[in-house]
């Protein structure tokens, strides 16, 4: 076999774990039971010795379409030939109690005949922790186990199985009408021995009742709908249910560059991810999301102890530890050679100044949505609030978490300004106890500081940090935060020299890592992330007909069914760790912008979406 296309998956999950399909039926990245856990199926990263569970055609001239039963994460393939059609039907079922952590977990794997008769090969090949661990196999007839020192896993068939090796396999041949099915459990409490006609239904009907319901809470009635959902779905599969954590993406390893060295692991959470995905979650109406992700944001602060260096990590584990000591797999090959593969993030340890701003958003967003504020929630954030005034002046790594050392970046000083400003309103609208006066001063600062020093005047723009000609993209989020107005000569020089520099074709760069040098070799693709920014900045900016342009343009470059990676490369094939979380949540809060200001309302962002959710409900939280 050769590597998929990145962009040749479908994703499904069950809130604690997800697995990726590629688009001939095989699923090439599964690990178990959490996200962080290490992978049974990585072909991903070395089609070898990687390990999968493929279901494949034997006729020759079968060919494959995929896609999701609207509306839901259950993912169909489908196999048509001159002989037969057949489907494949691949899904997650929830625990019965998806917000209690469990080992147990089941990936199911429908195989229903449509007409004439179609012939699979069908192979179960774990390799267990990232292919390192040996295991051992029993086969007993339609029952097969995998054990290993780390993880057991059982698989039940309607059809016989063999052994082959320390491996599974079987040839299924499936006519119109009948249905049959694999299961591969973990964490069961007794190993199963069979699975009926009926349970497959039933478990199958549950979880799409469960998707339909939940797409049913959301409010969004806009023109993207399909799209909208679709990233809402995803962001939702990306949630580990028992904290309320967002992963930035449930893979690792997959390269910026094919070939090339960026290549990291995304499966933790990040504040700056999960703070822009409240904004996100908020704005379809999805409140329940929203809180438990602003709790787990919350409790980050309060576990850290008054004297600590730093009141919040940029990344934790997605149960709110921060274990993440980066290490490589060098056994692996990577995506198509792409090596080192790093498990962990050495990037856990950096200093990046901008998630002050995008926490305070957040908690200033969910208050003004109904989410309440204790007193000693308000407290934590007077601590962090006055750790942004004693440090907003240190050089970072910044938003893209450079290697090539700490500058002052303007992104970062931004933020700051955005974290004090918001702690500011917030204790005034309150009359919540707080050194406001010298909040206002350091928040002063800060913008003095970002109008002399971020300012360019040869350049024309506002730059990358302090002294610099290189424009970043993060400096979009300007006029969403309510730094600049969208109408200021300084704004609309920036935003001109951004579409000289970093628009190509509208796909959007983060910056010139020849001209700013990050620490790495290589280059990378357009960032997904920066083009859905850019349409938001055009849509303020009153460029609507560019705006609503550059959003259409930008869904063509969506997979086969709706998903997106990190990255778009030069001839349109996807990028980096799939599917993404910043992506999706960026899609959505740019077509909800666009939506407003197509329909004439003044957009006015964070006051008037806020103001929009809380005459509909009301929450508290964080007492």
């Amino acid at each position: 076999m050769s590597y998929p296309a990145i962009a040749e998956h479908g994703l499904i999950g069950d809130l604690q774990t997800a697995a990726l399909v590629t688009t001939d039926g095989t699923v090439d990245w599964f690990c178990c039971p959490r996200f962080d856990s290490p992978t049974v199926f990585a072909a991903l990263l070395d089609d070898e010795k990687g390990g999968r569970f493929s279901i494949d055609a034997v006729a020759d001239d079968a060919v494959t379409k995929q896609m999701y039963l609207p509306d839901t994460a259950v993912l169909i393939t489908r196999y048509l030939s001159e002989a037969g059609v057949a489907e494949v039907f691949d899904l997650m079922p929830l625990h019965d109690e998806p917000e209690r952590a469990s080992d147990h977990r089941r990936l199911i794997r429908g195989v229903r005949g449509v007409r004439g008769e179609v012939t699979f090969d069908v192979r179960v090949e774990p390799r267990f922790d990232y292919a390192r661990q040996s295991h051992r196999t029993k086969v007993d007839g339609m029952t097969a186990r995998f054990e290993s020192d780390i993880l057991n896993l059982d698989l039940v068939s309607t059809w016989p199985l063999e052994a082959d090796g320390n491996d599974v396999r079987a040839r299924i041949t499936v006519r119109a009408d009948e249905l049959g099915v694999f299961v591969l459990e973990s964490g069961a409490e007794d190993a199963p021995t069979s699975i009926g006609h009926g349970e497959l239904i039933r478990l199958f009907d549950d979880t799409v009742k469960y998707w339909h319901g939940w797409v049913e809470k959301g409010t969004y009635r806009g023109r993207w709908r399909e799209a909208v959902y679709r990233s809402a779905i995803t962001l939702k599969l990306m949630t580990y249910a028992p904290t309320g954590g967002l992963v930035a993406a449930p893979t690792g390893g997959l390269p910026e560059q094919v070939g090339g060295e960026r290549n990291w692991d995304y499966r933790y959470t990040w504040v700056r991810d999960a703070s822009f995905s409240v904004y996100a979650l908020l704005s379809l109406g999805f409140l329940e999301e929203a809180a438990a992700l602003g709790q787990w944001l919350r409790a980050r602060v309060e576990e850290a102890p008054p004297d600590s260096e730093r009141p919040l990590n940029i990344m934790y584990r997605i149960d709110g530890s921060s274990d993440l000591v980066e290490f490589t797999l060098d056994h692996l090959d990577g995506y198509r050679g792409s090596r080192p593969v790093r498990i962990g993030n050495g990037a856990a340890d950096q200093l990046q100044l901008d998630i002050y701003g995008e926490f305070m958003d957040t908690i200033y967003l969910g208050r003004q949505s109904g989410i309440a504020i204790g007193d000693a929630g308000w407290r934590d954030l007077v601590r962090v609030l006055n750790w942004v005034c004693d440090n907003w002046d240190q050089p970072d790594e910044g938003i893209w978490e450079t290697r090539g050392g700490q500058k002052p970046f303007v992104y970062g000083r931004l933020m700051c300004w955005v974290a004090l400003e918001r702690g500011i309103r917030t204790a005034t609208e309150r009359a919540l106890p707080a050194p406001v006066a010298r909040w206002t001063e350091a928040r002063d600062q800060l913008y003095e500081a970002i109008m002399d020093k971020g300012w360019n005047e040869a350049v024309g723009a506002f730059t990358q940090f302090e002294g610099s000609e290189v424009l970043d993209a993060s400096i979009l989020l300007m006029p969403f935060v309510g730094f600049v107005v969208p109408t200021d000569p300084k704004w609309v020089s920036t935003l001109a020299a951004m579409d000289k520099t970093l628009v190509s074709d509208s796909l959007v760069y983060r910056y010139d890592p020849a001209a700013s040098p990050d620490g790495l070799q290589g280059s990378e693709g357009t960032f997904s992330l920066c083009t859905f920014w850019y349409v938001d900045a055009l849509a303020r900016s009153g460029r609507l007909l560019d705006a609503r342009f550059v959003f259409e343009k930008m869904l063509t470059y969506a997979n086969h069914v709706g998903l997106f990676s990190e990255e778009i490369g030069a001839t349109g094939e996807q990028l980096g760790n799939f599917p993404q979380a910043f992506t999706h949540l960026s899609l959505i809060n740019a077509a909800l912008e666009l939506d407003r200001r197509l329909d004439g309302a003044d957009g006015s962002g964070l006051a008037g979406l806020a103001g929009q959710i809380a005459a509909r409900h009301h929450m508290v939280v964080g007492q």
